[in-house]
């Protein structure tokens, strides 16, 4: 009986600046809104797999975990390859005569994102590779061209020397903002493939920090914790309310075309509700609808750091087989038995006064109605940080209790 061979995926979220340089490619901007706009409903679909587990906070970069599996796209084939398109929601995306269709727009789009230079948004990829496997020549030049992915060498044997090895190499490229990733490593591994994405943003209007103060957050109607509250003295932003919804939508720029999106249910309301009803359409809808009104922002700081095992949730997600012995890899190496052991993403987020760190129409619902003079954020909310021209989300979460990391 063959050994099984196994592949690892990793992916990273920090909280620094990289620079990496971005060939620009011409495409139609229809072509990249599409590619958005499956990304967001994929985002959609995966937060509630994972909030459907517990009722904590959650943090996530859904444009990591899509750009990595889109990658292994380019290895798979047959069952383990329409899994993976169908579960990515780019299904409608694909042309039979494109092989490379979905990979060109990833690329297009980190590009897209990153065209006016002020905007330093990296998504690096490094594949660790033992030094016996054999990549397809056509997989290894493709993971450069489209992602820009850098290969190393490594003794998967030797799994101690290869766990520091790997989480020095994170270490090293997040600036020590995740020092740790990888704790446990199988010595049948082949190939280990991590992904960084990495943002840091200051608010185009940044909070005063001697205006912060002690404040109730409202977790639900028994439990009450006390946050670190900002206050921003009122000021021009953009605002919506979704009366028949039940949720007030506030938008806090970054510099250089990136937003902060809050979707703060209705006082007495479950979150759950935003939870189960949001889809890309409905978000889009909130987006499209916001408007400018002078208001007063009271928003507690919070940090976290979310670490996740994305096999269980992907394989429910539709996208079990590259993780099953049945995977079909033929086109990363011609070595048999091959599957995905495990994907990991840790993803790191800072919200304070000075900005975020952060190491992805219809009218339904909406009616008239007056925009608040003051949006306080003192209960449980959904966030977005999102691109504004291609309107594709980079990270999502969900703030239960700001003061728990």
């Amino acid at each position: 009986m063959a050994l099984e061979m196994k592949i690892g995926f990793i992916f990273s979220l920090t909280s620094m600046y990289f620079i990496t340089p971005i060939h620009q490619a011409q495409v139609s901007s229809a072509t990249i809104s599409d590619l958005s706009f499956k990304n967001m409903d994929f985002a959609m679909n995966l937060y509630r797999k994972i909030s459907a587990s517990h009722d904590r906070n959650i943090f996530f970069s859904p444009l990591s975990i899509s750009t990595s599996f889109a990658s292994l796209l380019m290895a798979s084939d047959g069952v383990t390859h329409k899994e993976l398109i169908k579960g990515l929601n780019l299904h409608q995306l694909r042309r039979a005569d494109q092989p490379e269709l979905i990979p060109k727009l990833f690329h297009f789009l980190h590009g897209n994102i990153t065209q006016n230079g002020s905007l330093i948004l990296d998504q690096a990829m490094t594949l660790f590779m033992d030094q016996h496997f054999e990549v397809e020549k056509t997989f290894e030049e493709q993971m450069k061209r489209f992602f820009g992915a850098e290969i190393k060498t490594v003794d998967f044997t030797n799994t101690q020397g290869s766990i520091r090895l790997i989480n020095e190499h994170i270490k090293r490229k997040t600036k020590n903002k995740v020092t740790e990733i990888v704790s446990s490593l199988d010595s049948l591994t082949k190939l280990m493939l991590i992904n960084t994405i990495v943002f840091q943003g200051g608010w185009q209007k940044p909070f005063n920090s001697n205006y912060t103060q002690r404040a109730s957050f409202y977790i639900d109607n028994y439990n009450i914790v006390q946050v670190q509250m900002m206050v921003k003295e009122k000021d021009d932003f953009y605002v919506m309310e979704d009366v028949a919804f039940g949720v007030s939508v506030l938008k806090i720029p970054y510099q250089d075309g990136v937003s902060m999106l809050i979707l703060l249910p209705r006082k007495g309301m479950d979150y759950t509700g935003i939870d189960d009803e949001i889809t890309a359409e409905r978000l889009l809808s909130w987006v499209k609808r916001l408007e400018k009104n002078e208001v007063e922002i009271n928003l507690p700081k919070f940090k976290m750091v979310q670490s996740y095992s994305l096999p269980a949730l992907l394989s429910d997600m539709g996208m079990a087989s590259a993780f099953s012995t049945s995977a079909n890899l033929t086109r990363l190496s011609k070595q048999k038995s091959l599957k995905v052991s495990e994907a990991l993403h840790k993803a790191v987020i800072e919200v304070d006064e000075a900005g975020t760190s952060a190491a992805a129409v219809t009218t339904i619902g909406i009616t008239p109605h007056s925009l608040p003079n003051t949006f306080i954020v003192n209960r449980p909310f959904v966030f977005f940080i999102y691109h504004e021209n291609t309107n594709c989300v980079l990270f999502m979460g969900r703030v239960i209790d700001p003061t728990k990391n």
